[in-house]
């Protein structure tokens, strides 16, 4: 009998490599095609995925940081891979929201850089990034927030076209309400935007975009994408029926010239 502690679903790895460079207590940067994941002394420090808003676009567009103060910090300290402690040191942020949007900026990432179809990892040993150090988290707290929020958007309403395909907003039903932040997506969800475009534009993370765009599918508020139906598939037909059958010319003829003498 298998216990969950060992079931196999358990003890799957989201990404055997950033098992292996955490045991290892590896600094680098894993690299893959959604996003990549940086490592200092096996633990992860930053990542960042062209599918989410950065961590600039959480503190400028969602946060209250002034976006020149952002490229003030990157200008003046980017070189030297200390961003996040000039913006703290300087007054331009205090710790705490820093620390809030960087995690909430690493686990965005992380899911989409650790979902199945991103490709195959490559490991840059030694690589860091420019924000500097803020806050490291344990590859195995990643991992297993990853797979939470893949289950959770499946219990949720499990129709995964909906995390690419344009948010198409649907009239509500008589007496129905939406929360204020529910409203504030639907009013800029045209029938063309993304869940990523939309985070993009909220600067929100964009999984909890996904996760907005999936309740309020299930609530009926924006439509659900389905897939296209298969082509019918074709049944080979019999030689004997798809043979060329030549017309008795004659026998048409005289059928032509009997309706012909009626007339």
């Amino acid at each position: 009998m298998t216990t969950p502690a060992t079931a196999p679903n358990a003890l799957a790895a989201v990404s055997p490599l950033l098992t292996r460079l955490a045991e290892e207590r590896a600094t680098g940067a894993l690299l893959r095609d959604r996003g990549t994941l940086f490592l200092e002394d096996g633990r992860i420090v930053h990542a960042e995925s062209p599918a989410t808003p950065g961590l600039d676009v959480l503190l400028t567009t969602g946060g209250g940081l002034a976006p020149e103060r952002w490229r003030e910090a990157v200008d003046r300290a980017g070189a030297r891979r200390q961003v996040a402690r000039f913006l703290v040191d300087s007054g331009g942020l205090a710790g705490g929201e820093l620390e809030i949007c960087h995690l909430a900026a690493i686990f965005d990432a992380a899911f989409f850089a650790l979902s199945p179809g991103s490709g195959p990892s490559r490991f840059r040993r030694g690589a860091t990034h420019w924000i500097g150090s803020v806050r490291s988290v344990p590859a195995a707290a990643v991992e297993r927030e990853t797979r939470r929020r893949r289950e959770l958007l499946d219990a949720v309403w499990p129709y995964p076209l909906l995390d690419t395909a344009p948010v198409v907003p649907r009239a509500a039903a008589p007496g129905q309400t939406v929360t204020a932040r529910q409203r504030t997506l639907l009013d800029r969800a045209d029938g063309l935007r993304t869940p990523a475009d939309l985070a993009w534009l909220l600067g929100r993370p964009a999984f909890h975009t996904l996760l907005d765009v999936r309740r309020l599918a299930a609530a009926g508020l924006v439509e659900t994408p389905h897939s296209p139906a298969p082509p019918p598939v074709e049944v080979p037909l019999p030689d004997w029926m798809t043979q060329a059958q030549s017309p008795d010319v004659a026998l048409l003829r005289r059928l032509r010239d009997a309706l012909e003498a009626s007339l």
